[in-house]
């Protein structure tokens, strides 16, 4: 019988830890001159961005940042905030990138809960970074060409090269980052990613999209969203070119798609809404067809019409902030290519299986036990595997909770279907219990999304005397639209059960974070408040 014998053990010649930093090193030496990022008029080949990145490992060497210690960076998609993914990990530093949309209070909760040693903020960023730094007592270094002590220049174009390595990464268990979440029941929680996750994750993206050398991706998802759901490291791994959109704008993303070619994005759904509602939007892109990898609210037959008709293909992923983003994708087979607009929505509705290198995923009953594989019985998704954080920082008892008997417990209810893709239902946290009845809002507002005039829904529970809990639903209505209740009411009736259909509508624009998802929490307490 075979045994791990002594002299069969890792060696320096046969094992290094993984890393996605290493994917740029791999990158500059063997296509150095491929176009890597395109930022506003400018280009960088992979040997110049390696080259920037290396002075960005310069720069913190210079600092003093050892490995371990954490490096914060609010900043909008910029080639700099690209270069922090491999810079900052390359020297064994903790990458924490923060959402720009957060105030000065939460970025100093941030920075002191993380210990980070410096923050490095955008010029857009500065005001804000600089109060919470204040607060925090943590140096802030702006991103700027300003010669200032406190502003640091990575693009200058004489800025002195040098060769990208990674020498700080001595274990692919040590941090890679730690992302904080958007905290919508508390204080936000920090996740650490360790670097074997990010770079097996990574790759997982590179299978699951169709990242090749040809790939033009357009960076309209938030690089500090999941780290870009780990697109910043995926799309080196291709070979690919990054497009860097610093704001979400109709005009700038079609633009982008006809004068670079742009192959793929990936964003949330209110985002494909805004393309499809731009009075500028084309009737098509050139005859190109464009890929674009959305979660969140399932995708109705009308979104993917439209979409489909100016030439955009959807991908349907689901995931977590402690998957690395999205674990498990739902994709069109070829055979319905020519389906029906509502054969297709039923199908995307879906969030599919795992991706190559992702979690294995269970649907479970309160017992434990895997439910039955009928599209009916619902369950809690539990993941397993490679691609989970390692624990949320300086939360021990939060982790052991999230990992409570050996599995990492999502808190999303799904059914699974006989061919094995899971649909979700709805967060446990968001099921509505109304008279002794589960009302599912994602269900609702299904519904609510195949209306005309409804571009935006979001049902959540408003308290009741009689029933304890009924369906609220927040509308927002596509430009020019116009609906009032008893017809949205009407229309609910003819597609649900009677106990599913909203008592409550309100119109009104949707409160939204940094990446376009709806922030259920603001509207449960407006549900509550509400007569």
């Amino acid at each position: 019988m075979m045994r791990i014998e002594p002299y069969l053990a890792p060696r320096a010649a046969n094992f290094r830890p993984l890393s996605p930093a290493d994917l740029l090193v791999r990158a500059v030496e063997s296509h150095g001159a491929r176009t890597a990022v395109i930022w506003r008029d400018r280009k960088w080949t992979y040997a110049q961005f390696g080259a920037l990145a290396a002075r960005f490992v310069r720069w913190l060497q210079t600092n003093e940042v050892a490995a371990g210690e954490v490096v914060s960076v609010m900043s909008v998609n910029r080639p700099e905030m690209l270069a922090a993914h491999y810079a900052i990990p390359a020297v064994g530093a903790v990458l924490n990138t923060i959402n720009t949309r957060l105030d000065p209070e939460t970025v100093a909760y941030i920075l002191e809960h993380a210990e980070s040693r410096i923050i490095l903020a955008d010029p857009t960023c500065a005001a804000v970074a600089g109060e919470a730094a204040r607060r925090a007592g943590v140096q802030l270094v702006v991103l700027s060409a300003d010669a200032g002590p406190d502003a640091l220049d990575l693009l200058a174009e004489d800025g002195e090269g040098g060769v990208f390595a990674v020498t700080g990464v001595a274990d692919e268990w040590q941090p890679l980052c730690v992302n904080y979440t958007s905290g919508t029941t508390g204080r936000p929680k920090g996740v650490v990613y360790h670097h074997r996750g990010g770079y097996l994750n990574a790759l997982g993206n590179v299978t699951a999209l169709g990242f090749t050398r040809h790939t033009v991706y357009l960076w309209t998802l938030p690089m500090f969203h999941c780290n870009g759901w780990c697109h910043t490291w995926a799309v080196t791994a291709a070979g690919g070119t990054h497009v860097c959109l610093e704001r979400i704008d109709p005009a700038a993303i079609f633009a982008a798609i006809e004068a670079h070619g742009v192959t793929h994005f990936a964003c949330a759904p209110v985002v494909l809404y805004m393309l499809l509602n731009h009075p500028g939007r084309p009737q098509d892109l050139g005859g190109r067809r464009v890929l674009v990898g959305t979660g969140g609210a399932a995708p109705t037959a009308t979104l993917i019409e439209q979409l489909e008709a100016i030439g955009i293909d959807i991908v349907h992923l689901y995931g977590l902030t402690e998957s690395y983003g999205p674990a498990t994708l739902c994709t069109l087979p070829d055979e319905m290519a020519d389906a029906q607009p509502a054969a297709k929505a039923t199908w995307l509705a879906r969030q599919g299986v795992s991706h190559a290198t992702a979690n294995t995923v269970r649907v479970v009953d309160p017992s434990g036990n895997d439910v039955p594989a009928d599209g009916r019985v619902m369950g809690e998704v539990l993941l397993s595997g490679s691609t989970l954080m390692a624990g949320y920082w300086r939360d021990p008892e939060a982790t052991e909770r999230a990992f409570v008997g050996g599995l990492f417990h999502t808190g999303d209810l799904a059914v699974r279907h006989p061919d094995g893709a899971i649909e979700l239902k709805d967060r446990a946290k968001d099921i509505i219990i109304s008279g002794g009845e589960n009302i599912s809002s994602l269900e609702v507002e299904g519904v609510l999304h195949r209306h005309p005039s409804v571009m935006l829904a979001a049902v959540v529970a408003a308290p009741d005397d009689k029933w304890g809990e009924v369906p609220c639903a927040f509308i927002e209505l596509k430009p020019g639209a116009a609906v009032d209740a008893e017809a949205l009411r009407h229309f609910c009736r003819e597609h649900l059960a009677g106990f599913k259909v909203p008592r409550r509508f309100v119109f009104a624009e949707l409160p939204k974070t940094a990446t376009g998802k709806i922030q259920k929490f603001a509207l449960r307490q407006e549900a509550a408040r509400q007569p």
